[in-house]
């Protein structure tokens, strides 16, 4: 499911425009978690995050984080929908959450002016009657196109998910250059770090996107235009690391140790954070099991830990058997005890590379297997029989064979694809179709 949040800047007034050096600054720093980041109608960015959010511990989890960042940037809280266009309309409503509802419910209560296309006709709209989006929708789309332009159309459809969103992606910058306009004059240095930890958080994200960490930092300051002759366009301070980080925490006490050592010769009104030394980051692997060639380490040993560790029964290795059935080709057993054996020869049949965990009797008509529409049987039969020295309890106290006599094909399917199916032999439904594994 697509998942969309929309950043609004909170700007003083309410009712002015952000400026595009701010809404350039939320998009570098959108770009640490995905890469579909835009600026929406000059006015709001906009970041798609369903495909990414199980890389930052899930949906909640990112949520929250990217709820908690946004404070800091001094953004209001994110709206959520499922399309761009109804995150805006609702971060413009005041609402944060488009997924307690379906989406034509939630955007149908929005007033005209949540939508630009619509506000740009709202005086006409309202004397058709209209107050919200979902009052637009009910009239004739017809006379909605002869009447109104192609946007408002368009725009109602992106919004309502009847219409692809279509933007303009924002790219990661080669070089971190970001200024900040304070939001009121600053007459002490030390008060100058409120707004650099802004600009430090668009560094770290820039950071994290390209996948690089910093040495050294430089932060500019200019002083008001009403100031003496004697005090200077401004001052900057260059700051330096002992290793590569993008770490925003530790940037910001170095920064916050440096500002309490700088005394202001004019009140500062903008900031400039550039990135003066970039270098690639090595990043620490999150995976259980460590890369053998970055270790050093053989598979056999970093299993034997990790075993070690959650216990034989929970670390299994799977071991291939000498048998043509589907079922018994590979076993599964705890790794400290799969032991490597000889090589198995490869069986001469088409191998599927997804199986089922059981198979699935398929509906039959006139004889010929069907799944998603008929079947192309491509090649067959492949006979597979064996397995009675297998013996399976039969829950009556006893045991019984686990023969398998089967013709297997291979199978195409229209909508499915490649499938490997089989018909059972010597059984009393000479009919029966089985699905037991799909080729990718």
């Amino acid at each position: 499911m697509l998942l969309w949040a929309a950043l609004l800047p909170v700007t003083d007034p309410p009712s002015a425009s952000p400026s595009t050096e701010a809404l350039d600054g939320i998009a570098t720093w959108a770009l640490q978690y995905t890469p579909r980041v835009a600026v929406v109608e000059s006015s709001a960015v906009a970041m798609e995050l369903g495909g990414n959010a199980r890389l930052f511990g899930g949906r909640r989890r990112l949520v929250e984080r990217i709820k908690t960042e946004a404070s800091e940037l001094g953004l209001a809280p994110p709206s959520w929908a499922p399309t761009s266009l109804a995150a805006l309309a609702l971060a413009r409503a005041g609402l944060t959450n488009g997924f307690q509802q379906p989406l034509d419910q939630v955007l149908n209560a929005l007033p005209l002016g949540t939508l630009s296309a619509a506000r740009a006709h709202e005086p006409t709209l309202a004397r058709l009657g209209c107050r919200t989006l979902g009052d637009v929708r009910t009239l004739p789309r017809g006379g909605l196109s002869r009447r109104f332009d192609a946007q408002l159309l368009a725009a109602l459809d992106q919004a309502y998910g009847l219409r692809p969103d279509s933007h303009a992606w924002s790219t990661v910058p080669e070089q971190f250059d970001q200024r900040l306009e304070l939001m009121s004059r600053v007459e002490h240095a030390p008060a100058m770090l409120f707004g650099a930890r802004r600009l430090l958080m668009q560094l770290c994200g820039w950071l994290a996107a390209r996948r690089c960490g910093t040495t050294a930092i430089t932060l500019r300051w200019c002083h008001d235009v009403m100031r003496s002759k004697t005090a200077g366009d401004g001052g900057e301070i260059t700051i330096r690391t002992a290793e590569v980080t993008r770490n925003v925490e530790h940037l910001s006490r170095l920064l916050a140790e440096n500002l309490a050592k700088v005394t202001l010769l004019a009140p500062v009104g903008d900031l400039q954070l550039l990135a003066d030394e970039v270098h690639a980051l090595e990043e620490k692997a999150a995976s259980l099991l460590p890369d053998p060639e970055q270790s050093r380490e053989s598979l056999a040993l970093v299993l034997e830990r990790v075993a070690a560790r959650l216990g034989p029964d929970r670390v299994l290795r799977p071991v291939l058997a000498a048998d043509h059935r589907l079922e018994w080709m590979v076993h599964w057993q705890p790794a400290p005890q799969a032991r490597p054996r000889k090589a198995v020869q490869p069986s001469p049949l088409p191998q599927p590379t997804f199986a089922l965990p059981e198979p699935l009797k398929l509906a039959v008509k006139g004889d010929m297997p069907i799944y998603q529409g008929p079947l192309a049987l491509l090649s067959g039969p492949h006979r597979v029989e064996g397995g009675w020295w297998h013996r399976l309890p039969d829950g009556e106290g006893g045991t019984r064979a686990q023969t398998v006599v089967r013709d297997y094909w291979v199978a195409l399917s229209r909508h499915a694809g490649v499938l490997w199916i089989f018909q059972t032999r010597l059984s009393n439904d000479k009919t029966a179709w089985y699905l037991q594994g799909v080729f990718a």
